[in-house]
């Protein structure tokens, strides 16, 4: 089980009236395990999808910034929201303000499918986490493709936990890895153990790794308590460790944003 958390960081104003946002989830709604042996995936019908506060944080960082924010996922439609991460216990501010915000529920009920997205409209694009996106963030052609296209057309891309999954496989424009010899972090191997989910089909960690990014995490006793926010200003890439990120790698987006803007 995940763990509540409170964003320590300090929210810092921004103006950016006019500007376009688009978050992107996963569209698997179960967590099934993946054989270590076969790696045959069997259904098990456990609900998963999105962690809530990996979505709605960096939503509301982006609206009270003035922009226009939409919502898509690999598949379109209802997106599943991992339900543990809506109890009392644990839901952050930006959760309990999606419960009582008819638009932003509407959103995410209707997702525009990442194949219908037109990637020249956003200014920033930021990929949500989730156990959900183990099985379908890297494993999404289009996905890559719309990526890569934001990338070479110098948006600002974000992600945290699961989410740096959906950076695996873009390129840049030489055709090498998106994430080679670029610093990231996503969700580490150990907090996955940690939270019994080793078995599902695609680790941040391992992923990236693979690629050749420069990995970076803050580890320790229990890695859940952990968090970090990596921000790589050439690539124009942050990416946040895990569901504690979502506030700090969303403000950290638009600094960007802005900061390249006024270059």
């Amino acid at each position: 089980m995940r763990l509540p958390h409170i964003s320590s960081v300090a929210k810092k104003s921004f103006n950016l009236e006019g500007r376009r946002a688009l978050i992107i989830t996963t569209s698997q709604a179960t967590l099934d395990k993946v054989d270590s042996v076969t790696r045959e995936v069997i259904k098990t019908g456990k609900p998963t999808g999105v962690y809530a506060s990996e979505m709605t944080e960096p939503y509301y960082v982006f609206k009270d910034a003035g922009m226009n924010v939409d919502i898509a996922s690999i598949l379109g439609g209802n997106i599943p929201i991992e339900k543990l991460s809506l109890r009392p216990l644990v839901r952050t501010a930006e959760d309990n303000r999606f419960l009582k915000d008819d638009e932003f529920q509407n959103k995410v009920q209707s997702s525009v499918s990442i194949t219908d997205v037109n990637i020249d409209l956003y200014n920033v694009i930021f990929i949500a986490g989730g156990w959900g996106a183990a099985y379908d963030l890297a494993q999404s052609e289009e996905l890559a493709r719309k990526v890569s296209s934001a990338y070479a057309s110098k948006k600002v891309i974000g992600a945290v936990c699961h989410g740096p999954l959906g950076l695996t496989n873009a390129i840049k424009p030489d055709g090498s890895s998106l994430v080679e010899g670029v610093n990231v972090t996503g969700v580490t191997n150990k907090q996955l153990k940690e939270l019994m989910v080793g078995n599902t089909p695609k680790h941040p960690e391992t992923e990236l790794r693979s690629k050749n990014a420069l990995y970076q995490s803050n580890n320790g006793l229990i890695d859940m308590f952990k968090s970090l926010v990596v921000v790589d200003h050439e690539h124009r890439i942050v990416t946040g460790q895990n569901q504690k990120c979502g506030v700090e790698t969303a403000q950290s987006m638009l600094q960007l944003l802005v900061d390249n803007q006024s270059n």
